[in-house]
């Protein structure tokens, strides 16, 4: 068997251009960790009231938005359903982001201890591990229930984090980061949506910049290094996590803790195009990237397509 050196990596490239020196950019997010990392308890204001009239979600971005049901919600239900939906996706975020870290500590386990490349996976285990908790602070402070992803699923996340291989566990990574990213990006800025939402937001854009870095340039490596056998199960496994992560994205429960019919509300939004042209926007970025270094294809671009996350 041929072992792939850290030169040989050097010189190759894949569709996007030559692959980067591991270490050096490691080198260069450990550095803009140090300039712009952030302490959540101390830089949000967990104090102050919530805000009436705000939002707690831009409501575009609502899973009911423009469906014959929310045409008939007034905005106070709306506005409760958007309360409700923050707290499932930031209950999504914390068990996607439990999932990275173990993820991350099985990749440097075996990696030198000193290298750039395990500090900064450290760093962005620090990183996830305040995002965790700031997330639950927020479904604390904006009193919704917590939304666990269904059992089924649960378990099924026990399996990929034991069966998982290195560029299955970056592509992974990337699908649970980029989607929230995008709809992050719009809600920071957004003066309809509560201060504290704003801010968490805007933390958590910022850091995961870093993280979406790195599993990028990663994958690439994986990619390009790694036999056929562990190219096809990557593309199926990615395909395999798109699906999940889109049937968990939200949880049911919101409707009926709002008072609508939930059958007929997932209903409505599995034939929304609204929702089809977010949840495709959201993924764009992410599906092209995937596609220009060869992850969508066969049955796991199939995969994706019945995750309604590609056209």
């Amino acid at each position: 068997m041929t072992t792939v050196t850290e030169r040989d990596v050097q010189l190759l490239r894949d569709a996007l251009g030559p692959l980067r020196d591991r270490e050096k950019v490691a080198e260069r997010l450990l550095e803009s960790s140090a300039k712009h990392s952030f302490d959540p308890d101390k830089e949000l204001d967990w104090d102050a009231p919530v805000e009436d009239g705000k939002w707690f979600w831009p409501p575009e971005l609502v899973s009911l938005y423009d469906t014959p049901l929310w045409r008939t919600m007034s905005e106070e239900q709306r506005m409760e359903l958007a309360r409700h939906e923050a707290a499932s996706l930031a209950s999504l975020g914390i068990w996607f982001e439990i999932i990275l870290m173990q993820l991350l500590v099985r990749h440097i386990y075996d990696k030198p201890v000193t290298s750039n490349h395990v500090r900064y996976a450290l760093t962005e285990i620090a990183d996830e591990c305040r995002h965790s908790m700031m997330f639950a602070r927020l479904i604390h402070k904006g009193g919704g229930p917590e939304y666990p992803v269904p059992r089924f699923y649960h378990n099924l996340a026990r399996i990929l984090k034991t069966v998982s291989t290195t560029p299955g566990s970056f592509a992974a990574t990337l699908l649970g980061e980029e989607i929230l990213d995008w709809m992050q990006r719009l809600t920071f800025p957004d003066e309809r949506v509560q201060p504290l939402v704003r801010g968490v937001t805007r933390i958590h854009v910022i850091e995961e910049a870093r993280h979406v870095r790195y599993a990028r340039e990663e994958l690439r490596r994986q990619i390009v290094t790694a036999p056929r056998w562990e190219r096809e199960f990557t593309r199926l496994s990615c395909g395999e996590a798109a699906r999940v992560f889109s049937v968990c994205f939200i949880n049911p429960r919101v409707y009926e803790n709002v008072g609508v019919d939930r059958r007929q509300a997932v209903t409505q939004v599995r034939e929304s195009g609204h929702r089809r042209e977010v949840m495709q926007s959201g993924a764009k970025r992410l599906t092209d990237f995937l596609d220009d270094i060869g992850v969508l294809r066969g049955a796991g671009r199939r995969l994706w397509k019945s995750s309604g996350l590609l056209a």
